[in-house]
Parts: C-alpha cells; sequence; structure tokens
C-alpha cells in the first residue's frame, strides 16, 4: 500500500502548548533571534534535531528497570558492550555521556598544533574538538556532495583521490581519517560501501587508522542496501558489520541511532590509545564500565542497538522523511536532494537568493518557519560553519536549514501542517530580511549568539 503507517502504537502522549504568530514574534524576539535560546515548550512541531529526542520503546522503558548503578562492574556495561560489539567489532568499547565527549577524548590522544584531521564533512562538535587541540580539520566531501541539487546516491563519499594526495604530502601529519556516516553537514547523505573501502584502502597504504562516526549508521546501511548494487538482498545487520569491518575505531552518539536520549561510546583497536582514553575517561566523564551515564542508559542503548536494525522501522522511517521531502519538491521548495535518512534539508541560499551568505539566509529562513508556524530548524551554513580558526568570517560552502525529525515521535499529519507552514514561507520568501550577529563566542557560535535582523 502507498499509505505510510507507523510500525509501532502509541501508548504514551506529551501535549502540544499552542501558541499565536504574535506570541512566536515576541518570543524569537526574546531569544535574540536564536532558536536555540527559545523554550522547548514554546516549539509547535520541533526539528532542531534528532539527537536525544527519540521515544524509546516499552523494551526499552523495562530495560532501564534492570539498571545496576554499581559504581564498577556493572552488569549493565556487560549488556551494552555486548550489544555493541555485536554490530561493532571493536577490541575497546568506551562509554561516554555523549558523542562529543567520545570526540574530546580522542582528539585530546590523538591531534596537536601539527596534525591535520580529513574527513568528508567534521560536522560542529567534532569540528570543535579537532580545532580546539590547534589541528586543522579539512573537509574532502565529493564534488556532487556541494551541489544540493545533484541527483548522486551517495553525496557523503570522501574524495579518495584527495586523500590520497594529502596522505603521500610529507609536510602534513595525519595522526586518523574520519568519515561521517550519514554526511549530516552535507545533507544527511549516506557513504556508500565502495567509498569506504576505498578510503580504508587508502589509509591502510600508508599506516592511517580509519575512525567513523557513526551517529546514524544504520540508516546508512539501510540507504547502501537501496541504493548500492550488490546489497539488495543483505541484511540491514549485515551491512553495518561490514561497514565497522573497514574501520579501526568509532567515535558514537547513542543519542541517534540507538535510540536513547542520552549516551555514547569511543571505540577503538589500538591498545595504547584505549588505554590513554580510560585515563582521561576517569578525569571528566567517570568509571570505564559507566563513563558518565547511569546504568539505565546503558540498558536503553543496549536494546536500542538491538531495535535500529529492524528492517520494518528503517522502512517507515525512511518513507516518512522521503514523503516530506518529496511534497516540498513538488511546489517548487530548493531541498538537498535526494533526501536522506534522518532530516529534510532546505536549501537556503537557492531559496532566498536575495540574501547575501553573510547575511545568513539560513537563520533567515529558521526563524520565518517560527514565526509563521511553530517550526523550530536548525541553520547549518554560514552561522555554523562561516567564523574560521583566525577569527575572519567566510560563507560556508551552503546554507541549508536541516528538518531533524525525531525517531518515533511525530506522526503524518504533523509532517503534513510542516509542508504548510514551509508552503506559507516560500510564498513570501522575497520579504524575508537577512541578519547580523550581535553577540557570539568563540567557539560554536550558533548556539549561544544573538542576531538582529538588517532593514
Amino acid at each position: 500500500m502507498e499509505t505510510i503507517i507507523e510500525p509501532f502504537r502509541i501508548k504514551s502522549v506529551e501535549p502540544i502548548r499552542m501558541t499565536t504568530r504574535a506570541e512566536r514574534e515576541a518570543l524569537i524576539e526574546e531569544a535574540g533571534f536564536n532558536l536555540f535560546h527559545v523554550h522547548a515548550e514554546d516549539v509547535l512541531i520541533d526539528l532542531l534535531t534528532d539527537s536525544g529526542t527519540s521515544a524509546m520503546s516499552a523494551a526499552q522503558w523495562g530495560a532501564m528497570m534492570q539498571g545496576d548503578e554499581s559504581y564498577a562492574g556493572s552488569p549493565s556495561y556487560d549488556r551494552f558492550e555486548a550489544a555493541v560489539r555485536d554490530l561493532m567489532p571493536f577490541e575497546h568499547i568506551i562509554p561516554t555521556h555523549q558523542g562529543r565527549a567520545a570526540e574530546r577524548i580522542l582528539m585530546g590522544i590523538v591531534a596537536g598544533p601539527e596534525a591535520t584531521i580529513p574527513s568528508n564533512t567534521h560536522f560542529d562538535t567534532t569540528r570543535a574538538n579537532v580545532e580546539a587541540t590547534g589541528a586543522e580539520a579539512v573537509d574532502l566531501v565529493i564534488e556532487e556532495g556541494l551541489d544540493p541539487s545533484a541527483e548522486h546516491p551517495f553525496k557523503g563519499n570522501l574524495d579518495a583521490e584527495r586523500l590520497e594526495a594529502l596522505l603521500s604530502d610529507p609536510e602534513v601529519h595525519v595522526p586518523l581519517v574520519m568519515v561521517t556516516v550519514t554526511n549530516n553537514s552535507g545533507g544527511g547523505q549516506p557513504v556508500s560501501l565502495a567509498n569506504l573501502r576505498a578510503v580504508a584502502d587508502r589509509c591502510r597504504a600508508h599506516g592511517v587508522p580509519l575512525f567513523l562516526d557513526a551517529c546514524r549508521f544504520a540508516e546508512n546501511a539501510y540507504l547502501i542496501k537501496q541504493r548500492e548494487d550488490g546489497y539488495a538482498d543483505r541484511s540491514v545487520r549485515a551491512i553495518v558489520r561490514e561497514m565497522f569491518s573497514l574501520a579501526d575505531g568509532m567515535t558514537m552518539s547513542a543519542k541517534k541511532d540507538a535510540l536513547a536520549n542520552i549516551g555514547g561510546w569511543l571505540a577503538l583497536n589500538n591498545d595504547d590509545w584505549a588505554q590513554e582514553a580510560r585515563n582521561q575517561l576517569i578525569l571528566t566523564e567517570g568509571f570505564p564500565t559507566y563513563g558518565g551515564l547511569a546504568g539505565r542508559d546503558l540498558e536503553a542503548i543496549a536494546v536500542g542497538l538491538t531495535e535500529i536494525v529492524d528492517e520494518d522501522y528503517l522502512a517507515y522511517r525512511m518513507a516518512s522523511t522521503r514523503y516530506l521531502g518529496q511534497a516540498l519538491t513538488e511546489v517548487g521548495v530548493p531541498i538537498v536532494r535526494p533526501v536522506g535518512g534522518h532530516a529534510v534539508y532546505l536549501d537556503a541560499r537557492r531559496m532566498l537568493p536575495h540574501l547575501p551568505p553573510l547575511q545568513y539566509p539560513g537563520q533567515s529562513l529558521a526563524v520565518s518557519l517560527y514565526t509563521t508556524g511553530g517550526i523550530r530548524g536548525c541553520e547549518i551554513g554560514s552561522v555554523m560553519f562561516g567564523r574560521q580558526p583566525d577569527g575572519s568570517e567566510q560563507p560556508a560552502e551552503m546554507d541549508l536549514v536541516r528538518l531533524a525529525i525525531p525517531r518515533r515521535v511525530y506522526t503524518q499529519s504533523h509532517i503534513d501542517y510542516v509542508i504548510e507552514v514551509i508552503e506559507d514561507v516560500y510564498a513570501r520568501r522575497d520579504a524575508l530580511p537577512g541578519y547580523e550577529i550581535i553577540e557570539e563566542p568563540d567557539q560554536l557560535r550558533h548556539f549561544t549568539a544573538r542576531f538582529h535582523p538588517l532593514g
């Protein structure tokens, strides 16, 4: 049948406070025109992120009652470790309170002022943790990955030839290569297994470890099954294991494809790095068998890792995201194509051509979506990536607004409402103003900056 149905029933609901446009206009001005400052109860449809916003299952809530809160040697850690290793067979699995903690620990070990860390596209916290050590974060996504309208099935691929040139340069020190799956900053686009093999081959030829930023590994695996020749008859679980067999380690935010509200881990095969990581973990996160998490959180992650590779769930997940993207494409709204797994990305630069990138068209579009219909999205463009390590400002490669769909939270009628709001904004797009930043921190400014409309 053509109708998308959720492969679950809803047992618990949460009310949405209905606001008026006048209320939202006052609220966003009070928030400095930054949607991160808006209170959640003042948002109708919250698509700011899919991180930590999933609805947990009855099985996960039941498992949480088994959570053992022992400081050391908790059986909850044993169940967590077994669930991770079942999909990701690395030697050392080190829990953290979320993915950016794993990034911080890893970069504190391997990076530094002389280092260069290449990736397809570093996401915001990864880039910040690289640059905090004095290292350089380099993006090597394929050319099609920088063209929102290009219909390439794997726009998240890393350019293997450019990587080879970087690894062959005797003046460049590369301690590891990171590949983000799916490529969040580039529109949630997947990475093919053929590309992962090509990258892994070049890394091994140069003796450089390959790590995956694996927050959305199951969605990436499902898109491989759908789009890559030779994988249509393979199970998602088998594809996941093949992906990780090509890597030497990973960082993970369990708040995405482990269907949990908090948590993450660092996994790797290098014994020396693992020992140093555990030493750093104890300083800031906790003992290596809980890593800043309660035992009940470890239990929720363990169950979530079995549920995320369920192919009925993944079919629904991809169909519901594609439903939003197709509806917007039919009315002419420019988006990143093809639609990825966890989000639809509006192409703000094409939608608002009257605004130059340093008037932040993505921020303008995101603010208008909120004032018009109470929808909270996330700017991924010149606000997030425009400030350079030396303090200068330059346009990002693309100016996008990400509409990240929380897992198992919203129904089709919610998405139909989102479509209606975007159509309304699109009809008035020429009148949307640019913005200037009037207050910002030195790093990760998009979280706390304050803006003011121009004109």
